[in-house]
């Protein structure tokens, strides 16, 4: 990783904050996987966010946005993030988000299919629609018409709206993972 993750010890003022609430918020959610060293340094996007709070906050709120109250199944959302991690070969979003797919009770065929850049053949109607929007997105240009047709035929316009925000989301936290090299946890985390 570019930047060391920051012990809670040596975490100043503005960090202080930060670092709880997103503590506290990954005991729902972002649960699963390793988040923390032992000696309690946040892992993943985190770590960069911790880093520099400036920016590390609004990112977080953003985040936390497109996660309270999900109108999108979550079986969905998992393949829109995977999807997405798989595009930008982000190795921590893959690995958390694998977690949660499983959690989630999406398939571990559509995860590993989906991981290798693969489209499933054996998506449901809603999983095809998120799979859709999350690779026409992040293959860059507008959305077609027909995808974004099938997203509201899926999810409504709410539910529709919910995952262009949730894809452009993770498409940050792609960004900041690849940006900043952040390597996935090994067991001695």
């Amino acid at each position: 990783m570019r930047i060391p993750a920051i012990p809670p010890e040596e975490l100043d003022e503005e960090q202080k904050p930060l670092y709880e609430d997103m503590s506290t918020e990954m005991k729902s959610y972002f649960s699963g996987f390793i988040k923390k060293r032992k000696d309690g340094a946040l892992l993943g996007p985190w770590a960069p966010a911790l880093q520099y709070p400036r920016y590390g906050k609004p990112w977080w709120d953003y985040i936390k946005a497109i996660a309270d109250k999900p109108v999108l199944p979550k079986t969905s959302r998992e393949v829109a993030i995977l999807v997405t991690g798989a595009r930008f070969k982000a190795g921590y979003e893959l690995y958390s988000h694998t977690i949660i797919g499983e959690k989630s009770e999406l398939a571990r065929s559509k995860i590993a299919t989906i991981a290798a850049g693969q489209r499933p053949i054996d998506l449901t109607f809603e999983e095809a629609a998120a799979y859709d929007v999350a690779a026409s997105l992040a293959a860059g240009g507008r959305l077609p018409q027909a995808t974004w047709e099938m997203a509201v035929s899926a999810f409504g316009d709410e539910g529709a709206a919910e995952l262009v925000f949730l894809v452009a989301g993770y498409h940050q936290v792609s960004a900041i993972l690849n940006g900043f090299d952040v390597s996935i946890p090994g067991d001695g985390s």
